[in-house]
């Protein structure tokens, strides 16, 4: 006979087998889960500090992932930590049915971050995917327009609006998407359907306004770099313009800084900032809790009011013990100098892995800003045929020298590179090292 959960329950049963959890989680958890499986035999974490990572056997693993950009600051970091800790005897939880200082504590201090002239507010919420279906709201509310015109490879999340924004195949179920959004070519110097013409990009949004929206629009939502897409940053020139070409079509900017913001492109504290635009509608999200739920919607207050006739409301967002993080990740990027180390770092890594594309005829591309970096491979330079499998390959050769690296790329074929912005320069060495054997092997 089974025995009943109650009986069988261990509340100081803290730590389990490799192949306890692995079967728990095959057993209990959904199926759907698998399909964002990093390696063949899952990696089971245990503990993490600063940029490394031990899993439940106690291998140790510099983590060059971050948990896909969520860990800004390092694992454990003293001050998150201590300030999580400090809340957590106070409170854990206040809805915003009623007030708490934490919540309006770190939007004054985004706020002091965001460009000046701009009559800023923050509504918190929990993921990147809710704050980025929050801002298609308020264009939309705002302006009384429908359409939202976003890029083809773009990565936006996985909820149902959301995935209907993100442009690509492997994130987008067999359901009708939602209505009232049109993707436009992306402007990928290197893959893109007009190669390094900006122009032509360009002329390619006014086409999609022109023809497949009444000529008005609700917004254009875009990255900095498109993370998840293939690392792929927009040229310059391109966004001014555009953004300029949504305002003319009644849209509202809305800048997707997910991935990018906090510094850690190295050289501006916000993705925007370093291609010279100032957004209507900013998102952010993971790297701001550390790896606690929290993301947020900024906005001027006016687009903001254009919601405020109707009840809007979520359980956990401005959750206090989330902005303690919040704010002690703000003040670690100020008192630890993490932009100024991304952009060294990043930097010398970027020139190292150009070393290797000189080296492996494999590498096709290396590109990015800061510890937002991609290695693109190929079977063939001059054709560019994706190197998918290679890429798996040389993800599973990296772990097994202890050194995790992702993929991602329409195609599944480039490397994604983007550690906690606490990484060492020393470390760059080990990463050079470990790729340069698993290429060669290739």
């Amino acid at each position: 006979m089974k025995m009943p959960f109650k009986d069988r329950y261990d509340p100081l049963a803290i730590s389990h087998s490799y192949d306890e959890i692995v079967a728990k989680r095959n057993t209990y958890l959904s199926p759907s889960v698998k399909t964002f499986q990093a390696y063949n035999e899952p990696l089971v974490l245990e503990k993490g500090m600063g940029q490394w990572v031990w899993d439940v056997e106690g291998r140790r693993y510099l983590d060059l992932m971050a948990q896909n950009t969520c860990i800004s600051a390092g694992y454990r970091h003293p001050l998150v930590e201590s300030e999580v800790h400090r809340q957590m005897d106070r409170i854990q939880h206040v809805t915003t049915t009623y007030f708490n200082a934490a919540p309006g504590l770190l939007a004054e201090e985004l706020v002091s971050r965001l460009p000046e002239g701009n009559d800023w507010v923050l509504h918190f919420v929990n993921s990147g995917a809710e704050a980025v279906d929050l801002a298609l709201l308020m264009a939309r509310l705002h302006t009384g327009a429908h359409d939202i015109i976003a890029l083809r490879n773009s990565y936006h999340g996985l909820h149902f609006a959301c995935m209907s924004l993100t442009g690509m195949q492997s994130a987008r179920h067999a359901v009708p998407a939602a209505p009232g959004i049109i993707h436009v070519n992306s402007p990928s110097p290197y893959r893109g359907i007009f190669g390094d013409d900006t122009a032509m990009y360009i002329e390619d949004f006014d086409q999609a306004v022109m023809a497949s929206t009444p000529g008005r629009i609700a917004g254009f939502i875009v990255e900095a770099i498109q993370g998840y897409g293939g690392v792929s940053p927009l040229p310059e020139g391109y966004l001014p313009a555009v953004f300029e070409r949504t305002r003319e079509a009644g849209g509202l900017c809305i800048i997707d800084e997910v991935q990018t913001a906090f510094g850690r492109l190295g050289s501006h504290y916000w993705g925007f900032e370093w291609l010279g635009v100032t957004p209507d509608i900013v998102v952010m999200g993971k790297g701001l809790g550390n790896g606690y739920p929290l993301s947020a919607v900024a906005v001027n207050r006016q687009i903001a009011e254009s919601m405020s006739n109707a009840k809007f409301f979520n359980t956990y967002a401005s959750n206090p013990i989330s902005c303690a993080a919040g704010r002690a990740v703000l003040r670690a990027v100020d008192v630890d100098r993490l932009m100024e180390n991304s952009g060294a770092v990043g930097s010398r890594m970027q020139e190292r892995f150009s070393g290797l594309m000189e080296k492996h005829d494999v590498i096709g591309d290396v590109r990015g800003r800061g510890l937002l970096l991609g290695m693109e491979l190929v079977q063939n330079r001059t054709a560019k045929t994706p190197a998918a499998e290679e890429a798996g390959r040389l993800m599973e050769f990296a772990k097994e020298k202890g050194v995790i690296i992702g993929k991602c790329g329409l195609y599944g074929n480039v490397l994604k590179i983007n550690p906690p912005m606490c990484i060492r320069m020393e470390d760059v060495e080990l990463v050079v090292e470990v790729l340069d054997q698993g290429l060669a092997r290739l």
